[in-house]
């Protein structure tokens, strides 16, 4: 296959995606460009915050996307390069996007609230406690395993084979002032936003420049320095006013990521490569089950759960207009789903029938292809080779990835002090007492959530990280759940949202019940010591989401296709 064709048929594809079906759903929908958004009615300098529509898409994007769109598409590559292509396109359009516009409309539909509190609304205070627990576990998670990332990617020594890990440090910290300079200039100086762009994107390419030239590097290992780094700085990015960081620092942000998809499109038409990975491989690689590993491993480049947090936690609150909900929920996605295209012909174009044979008999839980590497580094060095093997384009390619993982992550650490504080909220309204008013508090529930996520890392987040995947789709499932049943109960065609609504069931529960008989038969194989330990946390972690998950599709489902009578009012 060739890779610009494949590359034009992707972005013709998405494109009449977004005007068509996106242009439909929104006068499905009901969008009303002059209605007032919660950004202005609830406007408290902090988390309501009103944003113009380019800097909020750009801290949405930066948000929803970090190396997702890349690490999926490359893992899931075994099954080849044409059923990767059609869940990214036809997923992407139908239930990726579908999702994230859905969850960010019904949000400002609902005073800016999040999913779970938009499902208390529609259905009852059970399920938002259900999907809230559920929510937060998962974020907790998130929370662990990307601050030990973003650490690990900090982390450089003098007898480090690169310095690239140093370069991100020093990027990465500069990034933040310059965030902060940024939003005091266009919020409180009245800016123009062109001036200000222009001038941020060329002090973020000397950022960029500084971090590659002068390299953070410090004597003996510092993964435990960075990681306390990290969380402490999330704990601030999680209270302090939207624009103040998380604002101007995505948006800024955003630019490296359109820049690596710009140099990444222009490369395809430079170098031309051919798709050396075979179209399709099987139903069944190694242990993979085509259904439901595609739909798991793809992730964000096609759907994930993790955006319908993003679009109800923090971008709904931004928002200033109803009619940009669809650039911002349909249009950020559809972004990804060209960024996880270009990620496919990356690794495409470096197999050969050699490198594949390799691959395709190593295969483990986690996908590398015959480079030896991570998705990032593949991404990388597909690149740099489209431009001559150019080490400057590696560079920043490999910068602009890891700089992501921070991004989704102080996003991720602010929706989790946002769930916290959301299920301690009494169910009739009035003031929280005790331990729940406490947990209510914004530094309380902060601390109190950043610490048990750095108590995870030190307790080994990796024993549970394997059912991340799963979890994360699953989050899908009410969130498109609440969208069906809000629109009923406002009179609004909800079609478009329950096929994608049992799809996603389908694949997360089917993957959690692999997951859950595969260890199950090592425990019973006579699995001891950390074996035995590693698998049966998991077995543990799954029963109880599997349960939650039941029981808020089957409350969904008693609302939507139950009898009149049976339904709340």
């Amino acid at each position: 296959m060739n890779g610009i064709l494949l590359l034009v048929i992707g972005i013709v594809v998405c494109v009449l995606g977004y005007v068509v079906y996106g242009g439909w759903l929104s006068k499905q929908w009901g969008v009303d460009p002059n209605r007032k958004t919660p950004a202005f009615e609830y406007e408290d300098g902090v988390d309501y915050c009103p944003a113009k529509a380019p800097v909020l898409l750009g801290h949405h994007f930066a948000s929803i996307a970090g190396a997702g769109p890349i690490n999926g598409p490359i893992q899931a590559a075994y099954f080849g390069w044409l059923p990767v292509t059609l869940w990214i396109l036809l997923g992407g359009i139908f239930i990726g996007a579908v999702q994230d516009y859905s969850s960010l409309f019904i949000s400002i539909r609902n005073k800016g609230k999040s999913v779970g509190e938009v499902l208390e609304v529609t259905l009852n205070h059970k399920c938002k406690m259900m999907f809230s627990v559920f929510v937060w576990l998962v974020m907790l998670l998130v929370d662990a395993a990307f601050g030990d990332i973003v650490a690990k990617t900090f982390n450089c020594t003098p007898d480090a084979a690169s310095t690239a890990n140093g370069s991100v440090a020093m990027a990465s910290m500069l990034f933040i002032p310059l965030a902060i300079a940024f939003g005091f200039m266009v919020y409180r100086k009245h800016a123009p936003l062109l001036l200000s762009s222009i001038v941020g994107v060329g002090v973020l390419a000397l950022a960029v420049f500084a971090g590659i030239q002068f390299p953070l590097v410090f004597e003996g290992s510092t993964v435990w320095f960075w990681r306390v780094v990290v969380f402490v700085y999330c704990a601030i990015a999680s209270i302090t006013p939207v624009w103040i960081l998380l604002q101007p620092r995505d948006y800024l942000n955003s630019f490296l990521l359109y820049f690596m998809i710009a140099v990444s499109i222009v490369g395809i038409f430079i170098a031309n490569p051919t798709m050396g990975l075979p179209a399709f491989t099987s139903f069944k690689v190694g242990s993979n089950l085509l259904f439901p590993a595609l739909f798991i491993t793809v992730a964000c480049g096609a759907c994930s759960g993790f955006h319908s947090l993003i679009a109800s936690g923090t971008t709904s609150k931004q928002l200033s207009n109803e009619k940009d909900a669809k650039m911002i929920g349909y249009g950020g996605m559809l972004l990804e789903c060209i960024l996880a295209v270009v990620s496919l012909i990356a690794v495409g174009s470096l197999f050969t029938s050699e490198s594949f044979d390799a691959a395709f008999n190593e295969l483990g839980a986690t996908f590398y292809t015959a480079a030896g590497s991570t998705p990032a580094i593949v991404l990388a060095t597909a690149v740099s080779n489209w431009f001559g093997g150019s080490s400057i384009i590696f560079t920043i390619i490999s910068l602009a990835v890891s700089a992501f993982c921070l991004t989704s992550l102080d996003s991720c650490c602010r929706l989790g002090r946002f769930t916290l504080q959301e299920m301690f909220q009494p169910e009739d309204g009035s003031e929280a007492k005790g331990f729940g008013k406490l947990m209510e508090n914004t530094y309380v529930s902060t601390i109190f959530n950043i610490g048990l996520a750095f108590l995870l890392v030190v307790a080994g987040y990796d024993k549970i990280w394997p059912l991340f995947g799963a979890a994360n789709q699953m989050v899908a499932v009410p969130a498109l759940m609440a969208a069906a049943v809000y629109m009923k109960k406002v009179g609004r065609n909800n079609k478009m949202f329950l096929i994608p609504m049992f799809f996603m069931a389908a694949a997360s529960m089917f993957s959690m019940v692999l997951t859950f008989k595969s260890n199950m038969g090592i425990i019973l194989g006579g699995a001891t010591g950390a074996t035995l330990f590693t698998y049966g946390i998991q077995c543990v972690f799954i029963i109880p989401m599997l349960i939650l998950a039941i029981l808020l599709l089957v409350d969904g489902c008693k609302f939507l296709f139950g009898s009149a009578a049976s339904q709340k009012a």
